[in-house]
């Protein structure tokens, strides 16, 4: 029995679904599951293994679709500078390195190549680009070998790649890919052509053979959901919902417009063994869409996507009047409403602050709007830190994201006895807030306009520290405990018993 968990991408900075995957790719391994954790996108920045392994999968348990078809293993990478000199058969007559980049200049004038090293300290060679005549026309991309190369013509001034060869070990081809363009038109093996990028997935899918007993878990299915559910044969098919799964603005009556990554997923559901959510109130009101619009009644399981390991207690006091806040620095979390919050707070309150940690786009603009507001002593942008340990100093958790399909971070800080504040939307506030008991939900909606919700956080965080704050604390301990990890483990033993029926319960 095999779990395989089908996804596009992956990058250094991925959302919650990879941390979804991550995070269970961690419970199959403790319950002795077998997992595979399939990726479908064309990956060229970076070696994947080094993707997948700082996410924190295994090398044997990865399947990357481009190479799945060679004898090439997910391996980190250790082609040398020394191994690229070697294949070039020509005589470098300078070499000149730059940051990652090295310059071997060859004895042929005008031709040389530009190899990319693993970082500015490592002679490890992640890519190496060719160059005659000013006119680039191949470039290989190296694991502990060649995995592939792509070839270059010049068009318009500008290099366009018209073909692409993955290779096996001993350099034999093992496949082709012709390109039009940025566009793959056809897929050459020795014995089969393939004219698109869905008949090489279809493909891809049907050579894994599943069988029966195998569970096949969607994270993402943007271009590969048609072919794995052609092909899923007699195993289960679960769908896993990551996000807000349809258009708020989009509902009346007759119709709902669901969320185009599970639309197909939701309209084809009898194919559809089971569906998993991160919280009770997403599956009771996907429950009663199924019903009203489709007419139907899925299963739908409830497995949080993150637990904690213990209820944490402060072996000192906390910091009185302290608050914090953890997120992407990101438009659609609205740090900056969290900020002029504070700021109006703060003069009712004199001694509160505000921690701000992580990292994104939105920094430098935080950065002004702090400034600007001579807030720099009591608003304070920490970056990205491990909060585990860093939650139970600090008195209440803020928040003003206005989608949260689940919310880890309000999880591990309702674990350290903190009381939220946060906007009312779906679903983590939903899920681990009472209002009243152990933090304040605010008013929120589309039409609210920024000033009004900023004066109903900045009302809450004042109303926060009127409040019984060692009966909020208890309240969330209280709510804390479903998600301890035993428990999360458990719903995931008994979902592949019930489903493959060879798991461990």
């Amino acid at each position: 029995m095999t779990i395989y968990n089908f996804n596009l991408g992956i990058g250094w900075a991925n959302s919650g679904v990879e941390y979804a995957q991550s995070y269970r790719a961690k419970l199959l391994r403790e319950l002795g599951q077998e997992a595979k954790f399939i990726f479908t996108d064309l990956i060229l920045s970076e070696n994947i293994e080094h993707l997948t392994a700082n996410l924190g999968l295994k090398d044997e348990e990865v399947i990357w679709l481009y190479s799945y078809f060679t004898d090439v293993k997910i391996s980190p990478t250790t082609y040398t500078l020394a191994d690229l000199k070697a294949s070039l058969g020509q005589e470098v007559v300078k070499e000149v390195r730059n940051g990652k980049a090295v310059y071997l200049y060859l004895a042929p004038k005008n031709s040389w190549v530009a190899a990319y090293l693993k970082n500015s300290q490592s002679d490890l060679v992640e890519r190496a680009e060719f160059v005659s005549n000013n006119c680039l026309y191949r470039k290989d991309y190296y694991t502990y070998t060649r995995l592939f190369s792509e070839y270059y013509t010049p068009r318009d001034n500008r290099a366009y790649v018209y073909q692409r060869r993955f290779f096996n070990e001993d350099g034999s081809v093992a496949y082709e890919e012709i390109m039009d363009g940025d566009s793959p038109q056809m897929f050459r093996f020795p014995d089969k052509i393939l004219y698109s990028k869905a008949e090489f997935i279809d493909y891809f899918v049907s050579k894994l053979a599943f069988k029966a007993g195998d569970i096949l878990l969607l994270d993402r299915s943007k271009g590969l959901g048609q072919q794995v559910f052609r092909n899923k044969g007699e195993a289960k098919l679960g769908v896993m919902v990551h996000a807000d799964h349809f258009s708020e603005h989009s509902v009346d009556d007759d119709y709902i417009l669901w969320n185009d990554y599970y639309d197909y997923q939701f309209t084809n559901s009898e194919a559809v063994d089971f569906f998993v959510v991160a919280t009770a109130s997403q599956r009771d009101l996907l429950l009663k869409q199924f019903a009203k619009y489709e007419y139907k009644q899925p299963k739908v399981v409830v497995i949080p996507v993150g637990s904690v390991d213990k209820l944490r207690h402060p072996k000192v006091p906390r910091q009185p009047f302290a608050l914090i806040t953890a997120s992407r620095l990101a438009p659609e979390k609205h740090v900056d409403w969290l900020v002029n919050a504070c700021i109006r707070a703060h003069k009712e309150i004199p001694d509160l602050t505000l921690d701000i940690y992580g990292e994104g786009s939105g920094k430098e603009q935080l950065e002004k709007l702090i400034a600007n507001n001579q807030a720099q002593k009591y608003i304070r942008l920490k970056g990205h830190q491990d909060l585990k340990e860093q939650y139970v100093n600090y008195t209440a958790y803020i928040t003003a994201s206005t989608t949260e399909g689940f919310g880890l971070s309000l999880l591990e800080a309702i674990a350290s006895g903190l009381p939220l504040i946060g906007l009312d939307v779906r679903y983590g506030m939903q899920t681990f807030v009472d209002n009243g008991q152990n933090g304040y939900v605010c008013p929120w909606s589309d039409s609210m306009g920024a000033p009004r919700i900023v004066d109903n956080l900045a009302f809450a965080i004042t109303e926060l520290f009127k409040a019984d704050l060692s009966k909020f604390r208890e309240h969330s301990y209280h709510k804390a405990q479903p998600f301890m990890e035993a428990n999360v483990r458990k719903a995931w033993a008994e979902l592949i018993a019930t489903e493959g029926g060879l798991g461990h319960a």
